[in-house]
């Protein structure tokens, strides 16, 4: 991945960042490609430390939520979804919902990140139907859901402005949105990878007229399929100018694409590497200078690879996620234990603690309702879920 580069040159750009200038885009692969693994690692520990003092890594108790996994958009990265009229598609009914929400609860989550497929007749009052019946019997979760290009979907479908959409959504107890659906965002990939989803001019819009409705959210991608270096760059480029414009966005979390049981498997059908990941974690701590957070994603890479990225610009462990079932579907499965993160925190060297979607820090409870000492042990994806006639 490294390339040589005039040393002086790259010392001049690393002092850049390290004052807080933005990197140009070419300044930023001049860096992504050039500097050797421990440099990188070490100017990204410098800015992480800049930007948070304290030697604290924060973590979030979640559950991901998938109310469907119909899909009319089939990408070709994702083994979850279904086509409509597919056996195993579904549509989860209210009383698997308020079960999933009740567990999660008992194990001390907060948070509910609700997202799924682009079903073809789900529209924006079912959504805010749910959101209301979520918060009428558990006003305590907070709901981030509905990634930007589900977003778009329901505004099609709706044939209403983004901004009305969300209005609703919000109304409804939509509290803030993940950046899912972002992939790579430049034109040229996404024809490829996810020609019917949200353009990335649609993605950027949705999370623009978010911040209108002061709503918080944040940023992720997707690399390791048909996108180049540069256009890795210049997806975070898009993103550090919607983040000047209008600061929406409270953390940054690349993930590496997993191939298994995926349509597109054939054509991309190697992993990135360890050594990979980690360049790119470090180099969107170097380069989105007006980020505050840069997460690890233990889901898709392991512990030990997040641990050792919390010394290469991440400052953020990511969601015990209590159940996951779009990443596992593609035969990738990480999920552990608050104990087990609280642990690879440590033996890092640094002190956990648990935080909200806007990274403020929680008060651990001694003991969850039920006496005992608070845990959560991640939960596989149920193999059999009911479903209802609309799937």
């Amino acid at each position: 991945m490294a390339a040589t580069q005039d040393p002086v040159h790259l010392a001049e750009l690393g002092a850049k960042a390290l004052s807080g200038q933005p990197l140009t885009p070419e300044e930023g692969l001049a860096v992504y490609r050039g500097l050797d693994q421990t440099s990188l690692g070490l100017l990204a520990n410098a800015i992480r430390f800049q930007k948070n003092p304290e030697p604290i890594v924060t973590y979030i108790v979640d559950r991901n939520l998938n109310p469907t996994n119909v899909c009319v958009t089939d990408c070709g990265f994702c083994a979850f979804y279904r086509s409509p009229g597919d056996a195993e598609g579904y549509v989860l009914p209210r009383e698997v919902i308020y079960r999933k929400i009740e567990e999660t609860i008992a194990q001390g989550g907060t948070q509910l990140l609700l997202q799924g497929g682009h079903h073809p007749k789900l529209r924006t009052e079912w959504f805010a139907e749910l959101f209301r019946d979520i918060k009428s019997r558990y006003p305590q979760i907070w709901i981030h859901g509905m990634s930007p290009p589900e977003i778009t979907h329901l505004s099609k479908m709706d044939r209403r402005p983004v901004c009305d959409v969300l209005a609703d959504l919000q109304a409804a107890g939509l509290d803030s949105m993940p950046g899912g659906g972002a992939e790579i965002l430049v034109e040229r990939v996404r024809e490829v990878i996810a020609p019917k989803k949200a353009t990335t001019d649609e993605w950027l819009e949705v999370m623009r007229q978010a911040a209108t409705l002061g709503m918080r959210t944040t940023a992720t991608m997707m690399f390791g399929t048909e996108e180049t270096d540069a256009e890795r760059i210049e997806h975070m480029t898009r993103l550090r100018e919607l983040q000047d414009e209008c600061g929406v966005f409270t953390a940054f979390i690349p993930w590496t694409y997993q191939p298994e049981h995926t349509p597109m498997a054939a054509r991309y059908p190697g992993k990135l590497t360890v050594a990979e990941y980690l360049r790119m974690l470090a180099t969107a701590r170097i380069y989105l200078h007006n980020f505050d957070h840069i997460q690890a994603s233990f889901v898709t890479q392991g512990m030990k690879t997040c641990q050792v990225g919390l010394s290469m610009g991440a400052d953020d462990f990511g969601s015990v996620m209590l159940e996951e079932n779009v990443v596992s579907s593609a035969g990738c499965s990480h999920l552990t234990s608050i104990a087990e993160i609280e642990r690879h925190i440590k033996d890092a060297g640094f002190t956990p603690k648990r935080r909200n979607m806007l990274y403020e820090v929680l008060e651990t409870p001694e003991t969850d309702r039920f006496g005992r000492p608070p845990r959560a042990k991640a939960i596989v994806s149920e193999s059999s879920l009911p479903s209802t006639a609309l799937s």
